[in-house]
């Protein structure tokens, strides 16, 4: 089995991972409805521009890769991915491509905070894949999060209505509204398959190894998007639109390179959240940025924040803290049974030092 490229400490890495997960996971709807309201009207450009910044891994991967020829010499592997996993990836990149696609033109209709909170529910269904894929064990504190996240959404879902944006109709506002949970769906199934892969490699799971992990997922996704982008006619649209843009030409280009950066980011932080805890609390950082987003959507954009919203804003924040809850719990389970087994140990060797010292 080869070595680890890179060392790495799994709670530095939950830690650091999850920060990028939520910060990134706030960023890109807001820049994205920044996109749409202000001129853009791509779709597909908005989801390619999410996983066509993947080739940067290609530094870091390439500084691992002559690292271990110095180390391993002529034994040192090009890649940790086998060829199984591969296609395996692949697949997942495809359908995490549909994902953006779907995510993108929802934002394309919905305010952010609606897309926001319709997105959380993907916790819902990651729980359900999570349980089938990884057989994941539920307590009532994670059992809690999902109902009161589901509940949130559906009360948003029945005052849909009210927050649509002027000038939306309602069948372009109730497309979006289900193109939005078919995303969060997709995304939910994507999140446990990257978990079953993680647990069935039979070799060490190491930082490089993660990194290619994304490479080959964001790769993909990208091709995905491209080879509709090119149907569309996108690339050839792009210096047209960015000249109409209403924040000015610089500001377009610069919000697409910040998005294109930000979702790798945010991409590295949700597998490392994968490999150093689970798909679940990966799915719980998802959720953990709606209220964020909430909060800067209508500061920056001025959306309504109606009764409903509030609510179901009350109640997802009493989910995620719920869970959290009970992961404090079950951690400290963890430590006091850890300190029984030590203290038990510690009585036997104490109690048989004599017996073997009179032999």
């Amino acid at each position: 089995m080869d070595q680890p490229s890179i060392t790495i400490n799994n709670k530095i890495v939950f830690f650091i991972s999850f920060i990028l997960n939520i910060g990134g996971g706030s960023a890109i709807p807001l820049l994205t409805r920044l996109y749409f309201i202000h001129g853009g009207s791509r779709t597909w450009l908005m989801s390619w521009i999410q996983s066509c910044g993947c080739p940067i891994l290609l530094i870091p991967l390439a500084i691992s890769y002559f690292n271990r020829l110095k180390t391993e010499g002529t034994n040192a592997r090009l890649t940790f991915t086998r060829p199984l996993w591969f296609l395996y990836l692949v697949f997942v990149g495809l359908i995490l491509g549909l994902a953006a696609f779907l995510y993108a033109k929802g934002l394309q209709t919905l305010p952010v905070s609606t897309a926001t909170i319709l997105s959380a529910t993907s916790l819902v269904f990651l729980a359900f894949f999570a349980f089938l894929f990884v057989k994941q064990k539920f307590d009532a504190y994670t059992i809690n999060a999902i109902v009161l996240l589901l509940v949130g959404a559906v009360l948003l879902g029945l005052r849909s209505g009210n927050d649509r944006p002027q000038g939306e109709t309602k069948k372009a506002y109730i497309l979006g509204f289900i193109l939005t949970l078919v995303s969060a769906v997709v995304t939910g199934m994507a999140f446990p398959a990257i978990e079953l892969m993680y647990r069935k490699t039979k070799q060490q799971i190491n930082f490089t190894f993660m990194m290619e992990v994304q490479f080959v997922v964001s790769i993909f996704s990208a091709a995905f998007t491209t080879v509709a982008m090119l149907i569309n006619k996108d690339f050839k649209a792009i210096p047209g639109e960015a000249k109409d843009f209403e924040l000015g030409e610089a500001k377009y280009y610069i919000i697409l390179v910040f998005t294109c950066i930000i979702a790798q980011l945010y991409t590295l932080g949700v597998y490392g959240t994968i490999f150093s805890a689970s798909a679940l609390l990966a799915g719980i950082g998802n959720a953990t940025i709606f209220p964020i987003t909430e909060v800067f959507s209508v500061i920056t954009f001025h959306e309504k924040f109606q009764a409903e919203k509030v609510v179901s804003l009350v109640l997802s924040l009493w989910g995620l803290a719920s869970h959290f809850y009970g992961e404090y719990k079950r951690e400290k389970k963890i430590q006091v049974k850890e300190a029984e087994i030590a203290t038990i140990s510690s009585t036997s060797i104490i109690e048989s030092t004599p017996a073997n010292s009179q032999v």
